[in-house]
């Protein structure tokens, strides 16, 4: 068996399955609803496989039922945390040593585990954690997160099998190595996906993980450290401890042994990790990586050609799906008034007819944004242009909180293409509309690239082939992820490899080999079989 070549099957991405009435996966789902809301989990901090309850408690609630409380959340303390580091040093040796393959099988394993019975389990807990419909759960804790675990296994396999030529005599090869240290995952509540990727993305290559999930988030979070654990992840390798981001920059960041940071979240507290490690760069053992996928203000460019049908969906879709939620999402177009006139009324009936609501009722398209902070913000965004003389709220405009955190979804114009809505992140179901003439095409193109800090996703909308050549020349460095004739959300791992640069982030490519690299370095080893004897060259010889 040890000489055994071991092959990762190729990774096909998990099929998403319908929940159509009637069918298996939409009972199963509804009983783990109903388990779910009948019990409050009891969640610990998990450090080298001990579970430990600290007793400073966080409260996990529904956010489309905001008194239902579904989990108690152990948060870590300064103590646990260093524990947590700690324990990801010493399980570190053991760990690497693992031949890289069976390291592979555990998450491999995770995979199937997730696309069978850990199912219902892990989309129910994303449903009622986070206010995620069947569908927006089924994409993103089932299928994305087990894409993830696969395809991150066969790009791994292929990058150890990139090795340099040899000519005759010397023998070549490059030995693919974790860094040194532990590697500090941070991870967001909007994507399941993303909290498991995170932290397993670097530990498949062969390092140790501190990880800190989002509060909001940790239910699915947990359930996610269990399925790697039922997968066989030994104790010690990614190490559980939801904590308060403060506290555990304060403690973590700091320490000599940080090999990289894992993050997605928010521009701000990103840039406060970065001048954090820059400012203490003497302390450290080796200069650490950072990986980093932050905020958006993704746009939607219709061309004159645009097809109508094409325009209105792309917009509802990629700017209401999971309540604007997604770092990706539609948050600003610019529509041509030629289109403008033909699409208007349609846009805002299908926005108006648009069911925002509980999670369990599967009609609703639109369910909770994620909390009370989350939904002030978005609400006095809401204030704001209803007080805003270049804008005009065409639908939605409502909030709703005396039960969960309902934002309806929101269709503003602007006759202003720099009004405030049209620059700042919002992070909700909130869409502003800049309709301009035809004949400042141009003109326009370079407000979109110039008017936000970010550069993640967008989209263009014609069917002039020419047009969309020149516009994504135009706005070649405006997003990391392009889409023709689509929404710019719902990039599919081993298809769409996912980032942003200039304040989106690192652009390191979620999804892709390249994401791989950043968690490992590399080793050149040069061995010469026929090895020089004598010091001087034959150039030397006069005779």
């Amino acid at each position: 068996m040890h000489d055994t070549r071991f092959t990762v099957p190729h990774p096909v991405n998990e099929p998403i399955l319908g929940y159509l009435k009637g069918s298996r996966e939409r009972s199963e789902l509804k009983t783990e609803l109903s388990r779910i809301e009948s019990e409050v989990v009891d969640i610990p901090c998990v450090i080298a496989g001990r579970e430990i309850r600290t007793g400073n408690v966080f409260e996990v609630r529904m956010p489309h039922d905001h008194r239902h409380i579904i989990a108690r959340v152990h948060l870590a303390g300064e103590a646990e945390l260093r524990m947590a580091v700690d324990a990801a040093l010493a399980a570190k040796k053991e760990w690497e040593a693992l031949p890289w393959f069976e390291r592979a099988k555990i998450f491999l394993k995770a995979a199937d585990l997730l696309a069978g019975p850990w199912r219902a389990r892990l989309n129910g807990a994303t449903m009622h954690g986070q206010s995620k419909n069947a569908f927006q759960a089924e994409i993103d804790a089932a299928c994305e997160l087990a894409d993830f675990l696969r395809f991150n296994a066969s790009f791994y396999e292929r990058l150890l099998g990139d090795q340099p030529f040899s000519p005759p005599g010397l023998h070549n090869s490059v030995d693919y190595r974790p860094l040194e240290g532990f590697v500090f995952a941070v991870t967001p509540f909007n994507f399941t996906a993303i909290a498991g990727n995170l932290p397993a993305a670097p530990a498949l290559v062969g390092n140790t993980v501190v990880w800190k999930p989002s509060e909001q988030q940790c239910l699915a979070a947990y359930r996610t450290y269990e399925l790697f654990r039922e997968a066989g992840l030994p104790p010690g390798v990614i190490n559980f401890v939801p904590a308060s981001g403060p506290l555990a920059g304060e403690v973590v960041l700091p320490h000599p042994e940080l090999a990289g940071v894992h993050f997605t979240g928010s521009s701000g507290t990103f840039n406060h990790i970065w001048k954090t490690v820059g400012e203490g760069i003497e302390r450290y053992r080796g200069y650490p990586r950072i990986v980093g996928e932050t905020g958006g203000k993704d746009f939607v460019f219709a061309h004159p050609s645009a097809d109508p049908g094409v325009l209105t969906t792309a917009l509802i879709r990629g700017a209401f799906e999971y309540q604007g939620q997604k770092c990706s999402a539609a948050s600003r177009a610019y529509v041509p008034a030629s289109v403008w006139r033909g699409i208007e009324k349609n846009l805002v009936e299908q926005i108006r007819e648009i069911r925002t609501g509980d999670v369990r009722d599967f009609r609703n398209l639109v369910n909770a944004v994620i909390d009370e902070r989350a939904f002030k913000k978005i609400s006095s965004y809401l204030d704001h242009v209803k007080q805003d003389a270049s804008c005009t709220v065409l639908a939605g405009g409502v909030a709703r909180g005396e039960t969960g955190y309902f934002i309806e979804p929101t269709l503003v114009r602007t006759t202003d293409p720099k009004a405030r809505t049209m620059c700042e992140e919002i992070f909700g179901p909130f869409l502003t509309l800049y309709v301009y003439d035809d004949a400042r095409l141009e003109e326009t193109l370079e407000i979109v690239n110039g008017t936000s800090p970010y550069a993640l996703t967008g989209a263009l909308i014609a069917q002039d082939r020419n047009a969309l050549v020149k516009m994504g020349e135009t706005l070649r460095h405006a997003a990391g992820n392009l889409y023709v004739n689509d929404k710019p959300t719902g990039a599919v791992v081993g298809q769409q490899p996912f980032g942003g640069a200039r304040r989106s982030g690192t652009n390191d490519k979620a999804g892709s080999a390249m994401n791989l690299l950043r968690w490992m370095s590399a080793r050149t080893i040069k061995e010469n079989f026929v090895p020089p004897k004598q010091v001087l060259y034959p150039y030397m010889d006069e005779a």
